[in-house]
């Protein structure tokens, strides 16, 4: 067990009186005890005030002087803190010794009534109800202790800072998000693909179709090189397989399937990140309040006497370093910012505007290259020379893509040396950055999607000769999904080769430029830092990709969670070998609320190109199961209509103004309710701060006046 290193500037030493030391050495004097049995270093331990700390935390934890070697991976640890959590449940505590919250005290009382309540009772329905919580509370700290890269994650938030562990931390939800995606896409469209039978080969020339042919086997030998590109680019042997959505067959069941797991898959994860918004919202609340910044707090309150061992109290430590760092930062800023003048505001605001104008032209300039180069590849596709260098027409198949990640990589370095000469505090920085990096990376993505739809769709021309027979352009496009298909699995996978060239070719060259140069110069050139918020944007830009062309791509999540698994390695081994801590830090508690509202911001973009595809696009005529509907979503009316006359009257009721109206008022109340309730906290709340603000004065007044009433009867 380990106590927390010595703070020299803000503790005075403490020290034993007399009749204390003897005491001491008269223990330590006595082998023994009453009993003839000398009393182990953990017993002792266990006496001290101190090791109340350790009920503070709560079930799980290693009493004092437990013994065992630290491992990396934390297996031990696990296991010893899982057999621990059951000795106390087993146990029951009186909530009074409990030195907890008292909503936890609260909650710690109640659960033990109600197990005395059933034990009591009798009831088979009762001892049923207590055997089902009691296993879930186990299930859930088992979940909770197996979770992934625990200790990955405290080991880089002790050495590298909280913001770059909040990067992993996202990685990691991302990776769950992508799981599930992928078993429901697995179950709901590839299961009854071929459950219903083996689906049917492309289609061949069928001369009757006043829509055309679509045939996209290659004809003839195929070459190695030619197997390759089309592995990169989507076509080939790959534009008919279960990759994309042109090979699914029009089966009603499976049609259904298929549009359903969008809705789900999208469903889950809004909750899912709104869950992780609202407790990061929390911990913001709390930061910018002002309750939990004090340096009393991290210096003389934020030490864990469960620790065990050097490396868990060096990682602890330097968290507590980065955390006053991060506070002393902002403080100076905040402090020059509350010192200026007016005219020293008028410069700071104009320089401000300059610069968001500067921005907003380097962004327009950005958005017009990416529809040019949308528009060129088109042109460039259909010229002969292209068409017989395979090499060549890869380039030009991915020139979006590498018109989108060129301006992604230059850009995002100029928006960071701006942020620093608009007078902000880190965190502030911080966010601008991202704002300006997200509103870049998904506009341009957007872009993208619409010089693709002004192609499908003649400008949105219904009665151009084009697009008058079938309602897209169907000589170009016979199965426009999987176009669209094709550009997001490029991207995702131009994405993934340009991070392992970056890593390759630019961050390991530096590293060791910085090991053969010693002098300035390599420190100058090879010092390398984790930009988080670079990171955390390509995090989302890739996972907005995923939300976008898995409409189109149904195996895109499946390709991406291989993607994310390598990318946390890949993360993990760059960082612990060319990176150094960040020279400048910031609150944790801001990007773990800002990270998933960006999220969220990504997964309400990624919704409106999808369900414009669905509802005013005409699906495909040759290819995909919704081929011969008016529209995708046409095909759920079609399959309600053969539901019972009941179950039909209730779903077309839910989509009524009968229906709609009255929950949209009841949503409006319970909105302004909620609004009404928290103002009313939040008012009270301010009140007892003042209150406390008032006691404090009296108390210093009181002080005050004591002083002085005992030096004057002093003097006399």
């Amino acid at each position: 067990m380990c106590e927390p290193p010595p703070i020299k500037c803000f503790a005075k030493t403490v020290r034993v009186p007399v009749g204390d030391r003897r005491a001491w050495g008269s223990w330590r004097r006595t082998p023994r005890d009453h009993a003839g049995v000398r009393p182990s270093l953990s017993s002792v331990l266990n006496e001290l005030p101190s090791a109340a700390t350790l009920r503070y935390r709560g079930p799980g934890v290693l009493p004092w002087g437990a013994s065992g070697e630290e491992e990396e991976d934390g297996e031990n640890n696990i296991q010893a803190m899982a057999e621990a959590a059951q000795k106390e449940l087993g146990e029951p505590i009186p909530s009074r010794e409990l030195p907890w919250p008292m909503q936890a005290r609260r909650t710690h009382r109640q659960s033990h009534a109600r197990d005395k309540v059933a034990q009591r009772s009798g009831s088979r329905v009762a001892q049923w109800a207590l055997r089902l919580r009691r296993s879930k509370e186990k299930t859930q700290e088992r979940l909770h202790t197996l979770q992934p890269w625990a200790w990955t994650l405290k080991r880089i938030g002790g050495q590298f800072g909280a913001g770059t562990e909040s990067y992993f931390s996202l990685l990691r939800f991302l990776l769950l998000l992508n799981v599930l995606a992928s078993v429901l896409k697995a179950c709901m469209t590839l299961l009854p693909t071929w459950l219903e039978g083996t689906p049917p080969g492309p289609p061949g020339p069928d001369t009757s179709s006043p829509c055309g042919f679509y045939n996209p086997d290659p004809q003839g030998l195929v070459t190695f090189p030619t197997h390759l590109f089309s592995l990169l680019s989507g076509v080939g042997f790959l534009e008919w397989s279960p990759l994309f959505y042109g090979f699914y067959p029009p089966r009603r069941h499976l049609a259904v399937a298929y549009l359903c797991s969008v809705f789900v898959i999208g469903l889950l994860h809004l909750v899912l990140i709104l869950h992780r918004s609202v407790s990061g919202l929390k911990q913001t609340l709390l930061a910018e309040s002002g309750a939990l910044t004090s340096y009393s707090h991290r210096v003389f309150s934020a030490w864990d006497f469960g620790l065990r061992g050097d490396v868990h109290v060096r990682l602890r430590h330097r968290i507590i370093l980065y955390e006053l760092q991060v506070e002393l930062e902002e403080a100076v800023v905040r402090r020059q910012a509350a010192v200026r003048t007016l005219s020293q505001q008028a410069k700071v605001w104009s320089v401000r505007v300059l610069l968001n104008l500067l921005v907003i032209a380097l962004l327009g300039a950005a958005f017009y290259g990416v529809y040019w180069a949308t528009g060129a590849t088109v042109k460039l596709q259909e010229m002969p020379l292209v068409q017989q260098m395979p090499l060549v027409k890869l380039g030009v198949d991915y020139l979006p893509s590498i018109f989108i990640s060129g301006v992604n990589f230059l850009l995002p370095p100029v928006f960071k040396l701006i942020a620093p000469l608009e007078g902000y505090t880190r965190s502030r920085q911080i966010v601008f950055i991202l704002l300006r990096t997200v509103f870049l990376r998904l506009a341009s993505l957007l872009v993208l999607l619409f010089s693709l739809w002004n192609q499908i769709t003649c400008g949105g021309n219904a009665e151009a000769e084009e697009c008058k027979t079938c309602g897209y352009k169907y000589k170009e496009l016979p199965c426009w999904e999987t176009r669209l298909g094709q550009e997001m699995y490029k991207l995702l996978i131009f994405d993934l080769l340009t991070g392992l060239a970056v890593m390759l070719l630019i961050q390991f060259p530096r590293k060791l430029l910085c090991g053969l140069c010693p002098g300035p110069l390599g420190r100058t050139v090879g010092t390398q830092e984790f930009q988080v918020p670079d990171e955390v944007l390509g995090l989302i830009y890739a996972q907005t990709v995923v939300w976008v062309g898995s409409f189109f791509c149904p195996l895109l999540p499946m390709l991406n969670t291989v993607k994310f698994l390598l990318l946390f390695y890949f993360k993990k081994f760059t960082l612990f070998s060319t990176c150094s801590p960040a020279s400048r830090t910031f609150r944790a508690s801001t990007v773990n609320f800002f990270f998933p509202l960006v999220l969220l911001l990504g997964l309400t973009i990624s919704a409106v190109p999808v369900l414009y595809s669905i509802f005013l696009i005409p699906p495909s005529k040759l290819c995909g199961p919704f081929r011969g509907q008016s529209s995708i979503w046409a095909k759920i009316p079609e399959s309600i209509s053969s539901l019972p006359r009941i179950t039909q009257n209730f779903l077309f009721f839910l989509g009524t103004q009968a229906f709609a109206v009255p929950l949209l008022l009841i949503s409006s109340i319970l909105m302004v309710y909620t609004l009404v309730l928290a103002n009313s906290y939040g008012r009270l709340i301010s009140e007892l701060k003042r209150q406390i603000e008032t006691e404090a004065q009296n108390k210093v007044f009181l002080a005050q006046r004591a002083v002085a009433l005992s030096s004057a009867s002093g003097a006399l």
